[in-house]
């Protein structure tokens, strides 16, 4: 009895146990089976999920456009950067061993505390990044780096703006933020959208070790490249631009400073610079973020008559033989207007004198007794006064132009009214152009690389006819005479074999007690044309408080910009000196027209042949035996002996430059892609890698230039040492 209670028992807990297995199983075996039908854990997509770990996903990248000058130079491009990491994972093949030691080692290369470094390699994570001083590190850092020896330091290549001329025409271009890859300033921001490429990707599926599957497909999606932008910028003038600004800067450091260089046909800017600059490459040290020729307006000074002359002529009102009593005048507002000369005036003069000897007077005289202030105001907004220019660049002001009677008598001779430079230039194309306002323009053209198509190209704007052609012929005799007459004030201006015509002008500073007084607190400018008889170029040059000594005037660090870059201006767009030159002998500029001839692909002794055979003066770089390219190109016009670059080879000995103007400097650059930096103006004195030496596309030079007066000036001082030093050793 007890054995078969013992056996039920047993027959009992099995059946008990038998029946638990199988609700287990019933239950296991649903969920299976929900979970391979429905493919969901929890809401959780099992076969998303698998993708996504058995998947690799890749980015792919579109470049940003780049930016060219007007020979097709880059300015502005996207090149391969490097960012440095640290692999930590123990165990990891290349991970980091000594973490102390490296620190050590490598903080000073990515400009990091090396107990921040160490805090950072010591971390629990499997890599870290190595700060901003890490990113974007160029070939020659990374490599700087690699020799280091450093087990666990590796690299990933990343995108890079870089601006190859450095500060060049930094304000024009603007910058890309290196840590969110905004863009700043300048076209980059006006053009963003047109610059910008879009990214892609590409996925696969991968096995466990990360090996792409054989057979697996690639989803693909496209990225696309930005568009190239042209500009009308013409590098050899903005060099000689930026070089005559440095010059000043080093000598006068001034509070200020700002000139353009425009087409005075077509209203194309050839230059546009600014001081203070900054070097797009390192732009955590600015300290200036305004373009002052397009955003910065304020009083103008005495440039500002060639528009009130204009307004007075064209209306009917100007008798330039009319004679009126110079020094003060009275309008009748309880207030005295006085000419420059502290009010002396200089007795009973004409209105033709007036421009020639810059008369506030005379000019405050023509608006209050002859056309009156609303004929004044009226053609000024016929220049264009008061609003934008609608150049392509941003924060473009518009000025302010001044509406009561006595006012517009202050603005005829440039105080009261505020304006911008870039109107200054666009108003002054009309009298350079008989009578044609040409709208300013920077961008030339914009080109779509993907599908290599231009989808913008400029064409010279007509922004009006604020006057005839009479009247800017008669205006441009005048400010001939402001140049050379015998009581000129531009007589610094004056530029051999070319006749300029125009004006000098210093404003005075607003302040909050009137206007800033002293010898050099005020802003000189020049705004000139040349060559007078049929002006091809338009320059505007401003120089704000320059420390000036007591000798000095301002109009020399003024002149100092304007006739460099008018005289290289003249020299590569070939202009021939005008036929009514009057400022002594005619000039001996034989004008260009030489065409080049292709000699790529030629022998080197047979292409430098057929260069000298032109009368051009070939220099050869490299070993190679033919020619790879060659600089200027083929079919551009050039001057006769002018230096023809022919590159045969990657790498080549370094040519002396002694005597090498700004323009040959610009294309040896050019031809090579070397990075040239530059002080100094005028040519060739010096140079940071000795001829001779090896040299490739990769290395950077620095030139010296000095102006052949300043070497005349210093070899004067040497004779005049060695004569002092002569006779000292005679009365011994």
């Amino acid at each position: 009895m007890v054995g078969l209670l013992k056996r039920t028992t047993i027959i009992s807990r099995a059946f008990l146990l038998f029946g638990l297995a199988a609700i287990i199983i019933a239950v296991l075996g649903g969920r299976f089976l929900f979970v391979q039908v429905s493919k969901e854990i929890d809401d959780v997509d099992l076969e998303t999920l698998a993708n996504e770990r058995w998947t690799n996903n890749e980015p792919l990248h579109g470049e940003r456009g780049a930016i060219y000058a007007s020979n097709g130079e880059a300015i502005a491009e996207e090149v391969t950067s490097y960012t440095a990491f640290a692999v930590l994972e123990d165990g990891y093949e290349g991970a980091i061993d000594d973490p102390e030691g490296t620190a050590q080692t490598l903080a000073p290369y990515i400009d990091m505390e090396e107990a921040r470094l160490a805090e950072l390699l010591t971390s629990d994570q499997f890599q870290v990044e190595l700060g901003s001083g890490a990113r974007q590190l160029s070939y020659e850092e990374r490599e700087e780096i690699e020799d280091l020896g450093l087990e666990g330091i590796h690299f990933r290549p990343e995108p890079k703006r870089y601006y190859p001329n450095q500060a060049f025409a930094s304000h024009v271009l603007g910058y890309i933020d290196r840590g969110s890859d905004e863009a700043i300033m300048g076209l980059e921001a006006a053009l963003d959208e047109e610059l910008e490429g879009g990214g892609g990707s590409m996925s696969y599926q991968v096995a466990r070790n990360g090996v792409p599957l054989p057979g697996s497909d690639e989803e693909i999606t496209d990225a696309y490249d930005g568009s190239d932008v042209g500009l009308t910028l013409d590098s050899n003038i903005q060099l000689a631009l930026e070089q005559a600004m440095t010059s000043v800067d080093d000598e006068y450091n001034p509070e200020r400073m700002n000139a353009i260089v425009a087409n005075a046909k077509t209203g194309e800017i050839l230059a546009m610079s600014n001081r203070p600059d900054f070097n797009p490459n390192n732009y955590e040290d600015i300290t200036n973020h305004t373009n002052f020729t397009v955003s910065d307006h304020y009083e103008p000074g005495s440039t500002f008559k060639m528009f009130t002359m204009a307004a007075a002529i064209e209306s009917g009102e100007y008798d330039g033989d009319e004679e009126f009593e110079s020094g003060t005048y009275d309008p009748g507002y309880d207030v005295t207007i006085s000419d420059h000369n502290d009010g002396e005036g200089w007795g009973e003069i004409t209105f033709d004198e007036a421009m020639e000897r810059s008369s506030n007077v005379g000019f405050s005289k023509l608006v209050n007794e002859k056309m009156g202030a609303d004929t004044l105001y009226e053609y000024l907004d016929r220049f264009g006064f008061g609003r934008e220019t609608g150049i392509e660049l941003p924060n473009e002001a518009a000025g302010l132009m001044s509406e009561s009677d006595l006012d517009a008598m202050y603005t005829a001779f440039g105080q009261s009214s505020a304006v911008t430079p870039i109107q200054q230039i666009q108003a002054a194309t009309a009298i350079a152009n008989d009578g044609q306002m040409m709208q300013p323009y920077i961008v030339d053209r914009i080109e779509n690389s993907n599908v290599n198509e231009t989808v913008y190209e400029s064409e010279p704007v007509l922004a009006g006819e604020p006057i005839s052609e009479e009247t800017a012929k008669e205006v441009r005799e005048q400010l001939v005479e402001a140049v050379y007459g015998e009581n000129g004030t531009g007589g610094a201006f004056q530029v051999d074999d070319m006749t300029i015509a125009g004006k000098t002008g210093t404003a005075q500073i607003p302040s909050e007690n009137g206007y800033l007084s002293g010898h050099d607190q005020n802003i000189f400018s020049f705004l000139g044309m040349a060559p007078a008889d049929d002006p091809e170029i338009v320059t505007y040059v401003a120089v704000d408080r320059p420390n000036l000594s007591a000798d000095e005037s301002g109009t020399q660090p003024v002149s100092t910009i304007f006739n460099t870059v008018m005289h290289q201006s003249m020299q590569y767009l070939q202009l021939q000196p005008d036929e009514s030159s009057v400022h002594g002998e005619e000039g001996s500029s034989e004008g260009g027209g030489i065409e080049v001839e292709d000699v790529t692909g030629d022998r080197a002794e047979q292409a430098a042949e057929t260069v000298s055979e032109q009368n051009l003066e070939p220099i050869i770089l490299g070993e190679g035996n033919r020619i790879e390219h060659q600089y200027p190109f083929a079919e551009e016009d050039v001057i006769d002996g002018e230096k023809i670059f022919l590159v045969s080879d990657d790498s080549w000995e370094m040519p002396d430059m002694t005597g090498w103007s700004a323009r040959d400097v610009v294309k040896f650059s050019t031809a090579t892609g070397m990075n040239i930096d530059h002080s100094g103006t005028g040519y060739v004195s010096d140079q940071s890698l000795e001829a001779g030496s090896e040299a490739g596309s990769h290395d950077s030079v620095t030139v010296e230039f000095v102006h052949p007066d300043d070497e005349e000036e210093t070899d004067a001082e040497e004779e005049s040492d060695e004569q002092e030093e002569q006779e000292e050793t005679d009365e011994d």
